[in-house]
Order: structure tokens, then sequence, then C-alpha cells
């Protein structure tokens, strides 16, 4: 399986509401937040729970992921984590890249994280996930 963090970006750019793009000139980014461009967002992989063990073998894990909005406006950043969370929030029974993903939940309201030091500002929301 992939990095949760490769699935939720191809979720997102499908998305054509999120307005989001990957790749060369792309504003999505994987595990490492870029200097440029000033607006982006970037996916983590961060800590989840352990896999569940059954006794049919099926193998559910429970990674998680966090998402950092970066923006030169505040109002703008604050938009874009309500549709990241709209586009991703209550996803249930969905394949990506051969995983299937049973339930997507936002695990907390999105937070101001700061202001870098180019004067941009940085919002997080971080998503549970349950997959096999």
């Amino acid at each position: 399986m992939n990095a949760p963090s490769r699935d939720i970006k191809d979720m997102l750019v499908a998305d054509s509401s999120t307005n989001l793009t990957f790749g060369r000139g792309g504003n999505t980014f994987l595990n490492k937040e870029p200097v440029e461009p000033d607006d982006c967002v970037t996916i983590f992989d961060s800590y989840g729970y352990s896999p569940q063990l059954t006794m049919d073998n099926a193998r559910y894990e429970y990674p998680s992921v966090q998402i950092r909005v970066r923006n030169r406006k505040q109002d703008e950043g604050w938009e874009q984590v309500e549709e990241i969370v709209t586009s991703l929030h209550g996803r249930n029974h969905e394949t990506w890249n051969g995983a299937l993903y049973t339930v997507i939940r936002v695990s907390g309201s999105p937070a101001l994280l700061d202001w870098d030091d180019n004067g941009r500002c940085r919002f997080v929301i971080n998503f549970n996930l349950q997959r096999r």
C-alpha cells in the first residue's frame, strides 16, 4: 500500500472543488513544505493507531495525516481548509491505489498554526483514516 499521504493527495486533486494540483508547477506537496509557492497545501503522514488484529486476517490500518495550508491571506487560507474538510470528512468505502478506505474523518477543528517568516499564515487540520 501507498503511504496515506499519497492517497489523500490523489483524492484532493481529483476533487475539482479544491483547486489543487500536483507535480511540476502544482500547489500540493507531500511531507515537505516548499519555500515556494506562497499559497500551497502540504500533506504529512502522521501518527495513527496500531493495526486491528482479526481472526479472518482482514488487516485494518488506522493511519492519520496532517494537512497544512499556507496562504498569504488569512481568509483565503481558512476557506481552503474548509474546502479540504468538506472534501474528505465522511468519505467511506472508496478504493484509491489499491487501498480500501472504509472511513475518513476529521479529528478536530482546523487551527491556525502560525505566521511564517515571510508573513504567510499556516493552518493545520488532522484526519484519522481506516483502510485495508
